[in-house]
């Protein structure tokens, strides 16, 4: 009793902490002090916030990121300045030289297939140009530029063959006047929407739906508002091609996300 009224009797070496919960006469005992201000837990909000906020230039096409949509834009900027600035008769010779007619098809098909898709119909101010900038960009950053092009070409090439041999059939049986087989055809959106229905298969349902429903109803309200049916029914057609690509793009985005990165080997020092 004595050892423990000296004990008690000795004078602090400092004043007890202001805190709850202690035991009197219980020494060692855990000091719950009130945590200090600490970074780290702001710190990774702001790094999980980082990492969600959006990157404008990863929908857009860069030189680097995105090599063949971005050349393809930069010429389709050119042709439409051309379009814009350009003599009217310079500019309908070159259209007419580049279109994809039934008389093109028969004498030059590779030349006007390719050269066809070098012009916008409507110019940059047509709704396939931003759909181009968006759509391609999004299918190159999943399967690569050359797929895309096989893509985006697929759909030019299989909707402008199908709708001009209907054409063609409809003069062929007297249906349509002869003049038809020099109509000019020329633009962007069969591939744009061949892309845009190869693209549908890689998002998740939730987004493809809304995506298809949205771009195929558009499609569907130009068809039935009958303004020019020939080419109407070469969207709906290029949409049922790139959706018939699933599969295959499906495989492409799988082998591209498992490509090695090269890394160089570092020189061995004896």
């Amino acid at each position: 009793m004595e050892h423990a009224a000296t004990a008690d009797a000795k004078p602090l070496a400092g004043p007890l902490p202001e805190v709850s919960g202690l035991l009197d006469g219980l020494p060692r005992q855990r000091v719950r002090t009130a945590p200090a201000p600490s970074s780290a837990a702001p710190a990774q909000s702001v790094g999980r916030l980082a990492g969600l906020r959006l990157r404008p230039w990863r929908i857009l096409p860069t030189p680097t990121g995105t090599p063949f949509t971005f050349g393809f834009a930069a010429v389709l900027v050119v042709t439409s300045l051309i379009t814009t600035y350009a003599s009217p008769s310079l500019v309908y010779a070159l259209h007419q030289g580049s279109s994809t007619d039934v008389a093109h098809l028969i004498r030059t098909p590779v030349l006007v297939l390719l050269a066809s898709a070098l012009w916008v119909a409507g110019g940059l101010a047509s709704p396939y140009v931003l759909c181009f900038l968006l759509v391609l960009t999004a299918l190159e950053r999943r399967i690569g530029g050359a797929r895309t092009a096989v893509v985006f070409l697929l759909g030019h090439v299989l909707a402008t063959l199908v709708t001009e041999g209907a054409v063609g059939l409809g003069v062929l049986f007297g249906d349509l006047p002869h003049t038809s087989l020099h109509r000019l055809d020329y633009g962007i959106s069969f591939g744009v929407a061949s892309s845009v229905g190869a693209l549908a298969g890689l998002l998740t349902p939730w987004l493809r739906r809304p995506m298809l429903l949205l771009f195929g109803g558009m499609l569907v309200e130009d068809l039935i508002a009958f303004t020019d049916p020939m080419t109407n029914w070469g969207h709906l057609i290029s949409l049922a091609i790139g959706v018939s690509c699933w599969p295959t793009v499906r495989h492409w985005h799988q082998a591209h996300t498992k490509q090695p990165t090269q890394h160089h080997p570092h020189p061995q020092t004896p």
